[in-house]
């Protein structure tokens, strides 16, 4: 992780995608920053969790990576994420990990991610199986040249413009969620930003219940080659339970995420080909709706399974703009604020 930091590694292609760095490293702990831009919005304007996810699992597992012996490779097996307070778009996102347990087969790593001001936006963990270390052992090289960044004709793709455009809010006043998602298939709709950064697309709606595809290519790796990051399938599977959950919403009502659980059941190969979640509502309550999706890989094999659960939001709009803003002012009037208790003579 230090030669990393120390510019002794390449970047990964991941991180070239989103803007994602390794800005500390120590024994057990990993930060990592990644720029909030409008390229990560979502349909309805906002931030949603999965984007949120690659910084987060690139933290938890360099957090387990930092405190194993050389060449003993760990493999994730879980990733869970509560989401605190809406991202805001501009501004960038702070994943700090630790390292809370490891034992000789497992490792508990947990992560907080705040904004630029300090604001904690969501709180995760992660579950990893430590693998044996390999048989040959290579010595450490007695010294290491540093590796000159590559220069390309465009910039990073995080770096460009964004393209892309949300849904907007007019159209959600009108229509059901249902409804949005149809136009969206029919290609009635812009594409949002997220998809036109990842690939990120959905294929099929119908009540309860959405599809969504996403390349599985090289851009989506990290650290090893060969496999799609984490995060990167925790965001395919968000994608898929929160458009069901968004098909069961009546028009003007939005949605907010909650929480995110993503089991690993095996890696998704880098080959290009498109990777599929179907999510499919569990629960829909007045205030609550949890949903599941499962990740399959273009061979029809399952890659992981996922749950979630969002609040939903009647008569607030679908960017999630006025939630903020409302929840500051009710803790300003709350007897309970600082900002209220009388300073003591």
């Amino acid at each position: 992780m230090r030669a990393a930091l120390a510019g002794y590694q390449p970047q990964s292609p991941i991180a070239h995608l989103t803007g994602l760095r390794l800005v500390e490293a120590g024994i057990g702990t990993a930060v990592f920053e990644m720029p909030l831009w409008d390229w990560l919005r979502a349909p309805q304007g906002a931030i949603s969790i999965g984007p949120l996810a690659i910084v987060a699992d690139a933290a938890l597992g360099c957090a387990v990576q930092s405190g194993l012996p050389a060449a003993t490779p760990f493999t994730t097996s879980e990733l869970s994420m509560r989401m605190l307070a809406p991202a805001p778009p501009g501004a960038s996102v702070v994943a700090r990990a630790s390292l809370v347990n490891a034992r000789r087969t497992i490792a508990l790593s947990e992560v907080s991610l705040t904004d630029a001001h300090g604001r904690l936006l969501a709180h995760g963990s992660s579950l990893c199986f430590v693998l044996p270390q390999l048989s040959a052992v290579p010595s450490p090289p007695t010294q290491l040249q540093p590796i000159e960044p590559p220069t390309y004709e465009t910039p990073d793709p995080w770096a460009r413009a964004p393209q892309g455009e949300v849904v907007n809010q007019d159209v959600w006043d009108r229509l059901s969620g249902l409804e949005v998602m149809r136009a969206r298939v029919a290609g009635e709709l812009p594409g949002a930003p997220i998809g036109q950064l990842t690939g990120l697309r959905v294929t099929a709606v119908s009540e309860r219940e959405a599809t969504f595809a996403l390349p599985a290519s090289e851009w989506l790796c990290a650290p090893p080659p060969g496999r799609v990051q984490g995060g990167a399938i925790a965001l395919l599977a968000e994608a898929a339970l929160s458009a069901a959950i968004q098909t069961t919403l009546p028009a003007r009502t939005a949605l907010a995420p909650i929480d995110l659980k993503v089991n690993y059941l095996r890696p998704l190969s880098s080959d290009g080909r498109e990777a599929t979640a179907r999510g499919t509502v569990m629960h829909a309550g007045r205030r609550i709706a949890v949903a599941h999706a499962g990740v399959h890989d273009a061979d029809g094999k399952q890659i992981a399974l996922a749950t979630g659960s969002a609040m939903i939001l009647p008569g607030r709009t679908a960017s999630l703009a006025s939630v903020e803003e409302h929840d500051t002012r009710r803790l300003r009037q709350s007897p309970r604020c600082p900002s209220r208790i009388p300073a003591k003579a």
